[in-house]
């Protein structure tokens, strides 16, 4: 039996927005909740940016778009999307990804923009330059 090996490549990951490689060796392993995210802002080419803030949602524990009018426990910010990850093309799939939870953030270059209520949730784990 042969198996087939298929690459699959999307877009360009742009990590600009790491203000150093403090805590890029310790990240956290976690699930995307696919369905909180707009495919427009977040998504637009078929991947996930990289730089993304993302809230933890309190029913099943997966992560979404950090918003601070978000009532599922997406207000309070705890890190940003490590890397890119590739996209579902239906919503049914939650992807693997990586938490960055403690490092140093350039905020003029991440894909979407951090509130100062953000800023302080993640005082002392983050520090934004």
């Amino acid at each position: 039996m042969i198996l087939a090996q298929t690459t699959e490549q999307f877009g360009s990951d742009d990590q600009s927005w790491l203000g150093s490689a403090h805590g890029t060796d310790a990240t956290e392993t976690i699930a995307l909740d696919t369905s909180t995210f707009t495919p427009a802002t977040h998504y637009p080419a078929g991947y996930f940016k990289s730089g993304i803030p993302l809230g933890r949602i309190t029913a099943g524990g997966k992560y979404g778009p950090y918003s601070d009018t978000a009532t599922d426990g997406r207000q309070t910010l705890v890190g940003f999307l490590f890397a890119a990850v590739k996209a579902p093309t239906d919503n049914t799939r939650d992807p693997a990804a990586a938490l960055l939870t403690h490092g140093k953030v350039r905020e003029s270059r991440l894909p979407v923009a951090v509130d100062a209520a953000g800023r302080t949730d993640v005082a002392g784990s983050i520090r934004f330059v």
